[in-house]
Protein backbone atom coordinates (compact mmCIF):
# COMPACT_ATOMS: atom_id res chain seq x y z
CA UNK A 1 0.00 0.00 0.00
CA UNK A 2 1.49 3.34 -0.80
CA UNK A 3 0.09 6.24 0.80
CA UNK A 4 0.70 10.05 -0.72
CA UNK A 5 0.02 13.24 -0.85
CA UNK A 6 -0.33 15.87 -3.31
CA UNK A 7 -1.58 19.28 -4.32
CA UNK A 8 -5.10 19.56 -6.09
CA UNK A 9 -5.34 19.43 -9.67
CA UNK A 10 -8.57 21.14 -11.77
CA UNK A 11 -8.87 17.03 -12.82
CA UNK A 12 -10.06 16.60 -9.41
CA UNK A 13 -12.34 18.65 -8.65
CA UNK A 14 -15.05 16.15 -9.06
CA UNK A 15 -13.51 14.09 -6.63
CA UNK A 16 -13.32 16.73 -4.41
CA UNK A 17 -17.23 17.38 -4.62
CA UNK A 18 -18.03 14.13 -3.72
CA UNK A 19 -16.00 14.48 -0.87
CA UNK A 20 -17.47 17.65 0.43
CA UNK A 21 -21.11 15.92 0.11
CA UNK A 22 -20.22 12.66 1.72
CA UNK A 23 -18.30 15.34 4.72
CA UNK A 24 -21.54 17.02 4.83
CA UNK A 25 -23.74 13.89 5.12
CA UNK A 26 -21.49 12.88 7.92
CA UNK A 27 -21.79 15.82 9.87
CA UNK A 28 -25.90 15.95 9.90
CA UNK A 29 -26.32 18.18 7.10
CA UNK A 30 -26.45 16.19 3.67
CA UNK A 31 -28.55 18.90 1.70
CA UNK A 32 -26.29 22.10 2.73
CA UNK A 33 -23.91 21.62 0.33
CA UNK A 34 -24.29 24.33 -2.43
CA UNK A 35 -21.32 24.07 -4.48
CA UNK A 36 -20.92 23.13 -7.92
CA UNK A 37 -18.37 21.49 -10.07
CA UNK A 38 -17.94 24.88 -11.59
CA UNK A 39 -18.08 27.15 -8.43
CA UNK A 40 -15.29 24.49 -6.84
CA UNK A 41 -13.25 24.95 -9.94
CA UNK A 42 -12.91 28.99 -9.94
CA UNK A 43 -12.65 28.47 -6.12
CA UNK A 44 -9.77 26.64 -6.35
CA UNK A 45 -8.34 26.94 -9.80
CA UNK A 46 -9.88 30.76 -11.25
CA UNK A 47 -8.13 33.60 -11.65
CA UNK A 48 -8.09 34.51 -7.92
CA UNK A 49 -8.36 31.32 -5.96
CA UNK A 50 -9.97 31.48 -2.56
CA UNK A 51 -8.71 28.03 -1.59
CA UNK A 52 -6.34 25.44 -2.28
CA UNK A 53 -6.65 21.52 -1.82
CA UNK A 54 -4.45 18.75 -1.12
CA UNK A 55 -5.09 14.89 -2.12
CA UNK A 56 -4.77 12.11 -0.13
CA UNK A 57 -4.01 8.61 -2.49
CA UNK A 58 -3.19 5.29 -2.27
CA UNK A 59 -2.29 3.21 -4.81
CA UNK A 60 -2.74 5.88 -7.12
CA UNK A 61 -6.19 6.59 -5.86
CA UNK A 62 -8.38 9.33 -4.32
CA UNK A 63 -9.19 8.41 -0.26
CA UNK A 64 -9.07 11.97 0.87
CA UNK A 65 -8.23 15.62 0.90
CA UNK A 66 -8.07 19.17 2.84
CA UNK A 67 -9.12 22.26 1.45
CA UNK A 68 -7.51 25.58 3.13
CA UNK A 69 -6.56 29.04 2.69
CA UNK A 70 -4.87 32.01 4.35
CA UNK A 71 -5.97 34.23 7.33
CA UNK A 72 -4.12 37.44 8.49
CA UNK A 73 -3.36 37.80 12.35
CA UNK A 74 -2.67 41.47 13.39
CA UNK A 75 -1.39 40.47 16.22
CA UNK A 76 1.48 38.22 14.87
CA UNK A 77 1.77 40.17 11.90
CA UNK A 78 1.76 36.65 10.05
CA UNK A 79 -0.64 34.67 8.04
CA UNK A 80 -2.08 31.92 9.34
CA UNK A 81 -3.47 28.78 7.38
CA UNK A 82 -6.70 27.73 7.89
CA UNK A 83 -7.96 24.08 7.37
CA UNK A 84 -11.78 24.34 5.80
CA UNK A 85 -12.20 20.68 5.65
CA UNK A 86 -10.40 17.54 5.76
CA UNK A 87 -11.94 14.14 4.34
CA UNK A 88 -10.66 10.48 4.42
CA UNK A 89 -13.31 8.48 3.22
CA UNK A 90 -14.75 5.81 5.79
CA UNK A 91 -13.08 2.82 4.72
CA UNK A 92 -9.75 4.34 4.80
CA UNK A 93 -9.80 5.90 8.10
CA UNK A 94 -7.02 4.81 10.40
CA UNK A 95 -4.80 3.88 7.12
CA UNK A 96 -2.80 7.31 8.58
CA UNK A 97 -4.35 9.63 5.93
CA UNK A 98 -5.88 12.03 7.90
CA UNK A 99 -2.26 12.81 9.80
CA UNK A 100 -0.42 12.46 6.73
CA UNK A 101 -2.72 15.60 5.49
CA UNK A 102 -2.64 17.65 8.68
CA UNK A 103 0.93 17.34 8.57
CA UNK A 104 0.99 18.34 5.18
CA UNK A 105 -0.46 21.45 5.79
CA UNK A 106 1.71 21.88 9.25
CA UNK A 107 4.42 21.57 6.69
CA UNK A 108 3.13 24.20 4.27
CA UNK A 109 2.38 26.53 7.43
CA UNK A 110 5.63 26.82 8.40
CA UNK A 111 7.19 26.55 4.35
CA UNK A 112 5.14 29.78 3.97
CA UNK A 113 5.88 31.89 7.60
CA UNK A 114 2.34 31.09 9.04
CA UNK A 115 2.10 32.00 12.63
CA UNK A 116 -0.75 29.86 13.29
CA UNK A 117 -2.54 26.41 11.59
CA UNK A 118 -6.41 26.40 12.80
CA UNK A 119 -9.36 24.83 12.17
CA UNK A 120 -13.12 24.16 13.95
CA UNK A 121 -14.70 20.89 14.89
CA UNK A 122 -18.28 20.02 15.60
CA UNK A 123 -18.40 19.99 19.53
CA UNK A 124 -19.97 16.27 18.74
CA UNK A 125 -17.47 15.16 16.70
CA UNK A 126 -15.42 12.80 19.48
CA UNK A 127 -13.71 10.82 17.02
CA UNK A 128 -12.16 13.89 15.27
CA UNK A 129 -11.27 16.15 18.32
CA UNK A 130 -9.54 12.92 20.13
CA UNK A 131 -7.59 12.57 16.48
CA UNK A 132 -6.66 16.42 16.79
CA UNK A 133 -5.90 16.29 20.16
CA UNK A 134 -3.17 13.08 19.48
CA UNK A 135 -1.77 15.59 16.98
CA UNK A 136 -1.11 18.04 19.87
CA UNK A 137 -4.00 20.40 18.40
CA UNK A 138 -5.48 22.67 21.82
CA UNK A 139 -9.24 23.96 22.51
CA UNK A 140 -9.84 27.58 22.20
CA UNK A 141 -13.11 27.47 24.05
CA UNK A 142 -12.47 31.18 25.03
CA UNK A 143 -13.28 31.96 21.42
CA UNK A 144 -16.65 31.59 19.86
CA UNK A 145 -17.43 31.95 15.88
CA UNK A 146 -20.06 34.32 14.87
CA UNK A 147 -21.63 33.99 11.61
CA UNK A 148 -24.10 36.09 9.61
CA UNK A 149 -25.92 34.81 6.46
CA UNK A 150 -29.28 35.20 4.45
CA UNK A 151 -31.86 37.53 5.20
CA UNK A 152 -29.52 38.69 8.52
CA UNK A 153 -26.27 39.41 6.45
CA UNK A 154 -28.27 41.36 4.15
CA UNK A 155 -29.70 43.63 6.99
CA UNK A 156 -26.61 43.80 8.40
CA UNK A 157 -25.33 45.75 5.10
CA UNK A 158 -28.32 47.89 4.77
CA UNK A 159 -29.50 45.86 1.98
CA UNK A 160 -32.70 44.01 3.79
Amino acid sequence: MSLSIRPAAAADVATILRFIRELAAYEREPDAVETTEPMLHAALFGATPAAEAIVAERDGVPIGFALFFHTYSTWTGRRGLWLEDLYVTPEARGSGAGGKLLAALAALALDRDCARFEWSVLDWNTPAIDFYRAKGALPQDEWTTQRVTGAALRALAGRG
